[in-house]
């Protein structure tokens, strides 16, 4: 293990709003109990008042950093966060949870409904990236936290940003929403309902209810996956990773992946089945078109907040394309919010605050140096 790496890391549970209660959700619903699943790295100090809060992307979960017991695998962000690392554990507690709807631990579709004593499915309600966030407020709760350092997260992930800013921003000091959007366009959302149309086509998806059963919509999901990551790329990236490089030097004359780029988008697909849930897949995606913080929904007019931003973009980023990250730092101006705008320029596309190496590392360290100093 590097001295800058996080080692081992134990993922825990917290469970909340036990029936008859429940969670009033934006659908007018209450859901419960509800559990989320999130991990910890750092300590948190005596004020807590160095609280990191990292929220994922539609196919993230809570394991953003460190090795599990007993795997090889480590989280997804694993280069931003650790010791000396932009989040830095020797300074910060980070914290990542799975959102609610997901399938890594959190209460989901997957999740056993309690009034049936069988999974949710299409039963589980409507959610929202509201619904996320309010859930993360009650772990925040829950672990004594009463202000967040900075929030933090990319792509949907910086949507959940924008959310606890506009739900509770007298408790963020700083928020960072990297290759994000206050409210999909129609081209995003037509991405998004080809991909839930793809799941809903395979005859396995059943209405939602394939749990426990020996066929499951993979195929389905597999295709959605393949198109979502489409769009996470860039053109330059994928002339510069497969051209028009073919698998056996010559065309098979079949219906089959001659291409290199064909046989990564099926490997793609293959690996994403293994570990996501369809019915998550098509809640998620739902929850991010509903999403819309535009205009003044995420400042209202009369309100002034002290929270300072500092918003990233991908100069390649096609999918949330750099306009609509500085038509959110217009917005926030015009609310006299202290807002920063920094823009990649990598040719990874979207996927690039995944990604080492790029100049997000030293915005991110910089930007929270001198939040601190400024304390």
């Amino acid at each position: 293990m590097k001295g800058n790496e996080l080692g081992i890391v134990e993922p825990q549970t917290f469970t909340f709003a036990q029936p008859p209660g429940g969670l009033e959700l934006e659908c007018k619903r209450t859901l419960g109990p509800i559990t989320l699943a999130y991990e910890t790295y750092g300590r948190l100090n005596p004020e807590k008042s160095n609280v990191i809060l990292v929220v994922h992307a539609l196919s993230g979960d809570a394991h953003a950093a460190g090795l599990h017991e007993g795997e090889t695998k480590r989280g997804w962000w694993d280069f931003m966060i650790g010791p000396g690392r932009p989040l830095d554990t020797d300074q910060y507690f980070v914290l990542c949870s799975n959102v609610l709807g997901g399938c890594k631990g959190s209460t989901g579709p997957s999740s056993v409904n309690p009034a049936t004593g069988r999974p949710y499915g299409l039963d589980f309600p409507i959610i929202t990236i509201g619904d996320m966030v309010r859930a993360q407020k009650h772990l925040i709760d829950h672990l004594g936290i009463r202000s967040l350092l900075s929030v933090i997260g990319g792509s949907m992930g910086g949507m959940q940003v924008l959310q606890w800013v506009a739900l509770y921003p007298e408790m963020i000091r700083s928020a960072i929403p990297i290759a994000a959007t206050s409210k999909h366009t129609p081209q995003q959302i037509a991405f998004d309902e080809v991909g839930r149309q793809a799941i809903m086509a395979d005859p396995a998806w059943n209405h939602g209810d394939y749990y426990g059963k020996q066929e499951k919509p993979e195929k389905g999901l597999a295709v959605a996956r393949m198109i979502g990551h489409i769009t996470y790329m860039s053109d330059q990236s994928m002339e510069e990773k497969f051209s028009r490089r073919l698998k056996e030097g010559d065309y098979s004359f079949k219906f089959s992946a001659d291409f290199e780029v064909e046989s990564y988008l099926h490997y793609r697909g293959d690996n994403f089945v293994k570990r996501f849930d369809a019915n998550s897949y098509l809640y998620i995606t739902k929850a991010m078109d509903y999403f819309d913080l535009s205009g003044d929904r995420l400042i209202a007019k009369a309100d002034t907040i002290r929270t300072r931003f500092l918003v990233i973009a991908c100069k390649s980023d096609w999918l949330y394309p750099s306009y609509q990250s500085l038509n959110m730092v217009r917005q926030l101006k015009g609310r006299h919010v202290d807002a920063t705008y920094c823009e990649i320029d990598s040719t990874y596309g979207h996927d690039a605050f995944l990604v080492p190496g790029t100049k997000q590392e030293q915005l991110v360290s910089n930007f929270l140096r001198n939040l601190c100093a400024k304390s």
